[in-house]
């Protein structure tokens, strides 16, 4: 009976040979004709570093938040589960949140598995790949996916990609409290967000940092300087393609001839755009690029002859929540001095602009 119930469950999951195979999915990137990189294609933000490339104290700092025996259990932290069934039950009939007991190998398994089965049925085939993947890899090479894959918020999928999308920094240029910062984010990065929630998120960072010190990793006088630091992140940048870069419109024919060649995601093959970490050189020169651009413009500004632009998709609804409308343009200023605006009202000979930076 208990084999048969095995079997149920692990259908369809990865044997180990096939998660030996494994590869996060990486994004295209494109370079000019000297091999300067110039753009990249992906669904995910992501840089995928080796074990070693990370500091140790960041992974100390990812340990003492998500999986204090890591490096002792296979795959299953049988006490915390047991310590987490108690604790669920006891508190069964208040407010206070449930208590997880997965390790970082049974989340690498829930980014593997990426479905929508029943909670108690996807628990149950997390667990037996958890204890595949830890047959398959050594820890530091689980440790290695999990820190290349974990989503933190903010678009970015692994450390390395929320270090800059945070901070504006390499893994190997964060302080102590910034690494605490980035471990508290793999379980709810909305509820730790820096700008919304900033004392929540720094509540959980010292939380954080008092764990690191209690097992060992830092110094009681390390901790203490943490905690006093502020928690200040990057504003994250806005959304939108930048249509004034040299070569824009070439950019775009080499990510649909790429499509059509390679297909968008792993579905479509190892070399797909938006998964295979394609390197593509390109004949693009920016600086010829940028001169063909500027001549062409400044022909098209004398035609005009100072008049408006009547080019398509120029029009956009003037009333409340214009702002959020103009951003969302598809176009260009042209000139870095030009500004993006549209005309809110007419009087007589005179219009009233409204300014997108203001």
């Amino acid at each position: 009976g208990c084999f048969l119930l095995w079997f149920f469950f692990a259908r369809g999951l990865p044997s180990e040979q096939m998660l030996l195979q494994y590869r996060a999915p990486l994004p295209t990137m494109v370079r000019d004709v000297d091999g300067m990189p110039v753009a990249s294609f992906a669904r995910e933000r992501r840089v995928a570093l080796t074990y070693q490339e990370y500091p140790p104290q960041l992974v100390h700092a990812f340990i003492s938040a998500e999986d204090k025996t890591f490096f002792t259990h296979g795959g299953l932290d049988y006490p915390g589960i047991a310590a987490a069934i108690i604790h669920n039950w006891r508190n069964r009939c208040t407010d206070k949140r449930p208590r997880g007991a997965s390790t970082i190998t049974q989340q690498v398994a829930k980014n593997l598995l990426a479905n929508n089965d029943v909670a108690i049925s996807r628990k149950i085939r997390e667990a037996i790949l958890a204890k595949r993947i830890e047959r398959a890899f050594t820890k530091q090479q689980i440790m290695e996916l999990y820190l290349n894959g974990i989503f933190l918020g903010r678009n970015a999928y692994g450390v390395q990609a929320a270090s800059r999308a945070y901070f504006a920094k390499d893994v190997k240029d964060l302080d102590l409290p910034q690494m605490a910062f980035l471990a508290i984010l793999p379980k709810a990065p909305a509820n730790y967000n820096p700008d919304r929630f900033n004392r929540r998120a720094v509540e959980r960072r010292n939380w954080v940092l008092g764990e690191m010190a209690q097992n060992g990793y830092i110094t009681p006088a390390e901790r203490d300087a943490a905690r006093a630091q502020p928690l200040v992140a990057v504003i994250p940048a806005v959304a939108r393609s930048d249509t004034n870069l040299p070569g824009n419109s070439y950019i775009e024919a080499v990510r649909r001839e790429l499509l059509d060649r390679y297909g968008e995601t792993a579905a479509d093959g190892p070399n797909s755009v938006y998964a295979g970490g394609l390197w593509v050189r390109t004949s693009l020169d920016p600086k010829l690029q940028a001169a063909a651009e500027q001549a062409l413009r400044d022909g098209l500004v004398r035609y005009e002859g100072g008049g408006s632009w009547n080019g398509p998709g120029m029009r956009i609804d003037p009333g409340p929540g214009w702002q959020g409308r103009l951003a969302a343009a598809n176009y260009g200023t042209g000139y870095p001095a030009w500004h993006a605006a549209v005309v809110l009202s007419k009087y007589g000979g005179a219009a009233q602009l409204g300014f997108m930076d203001g």
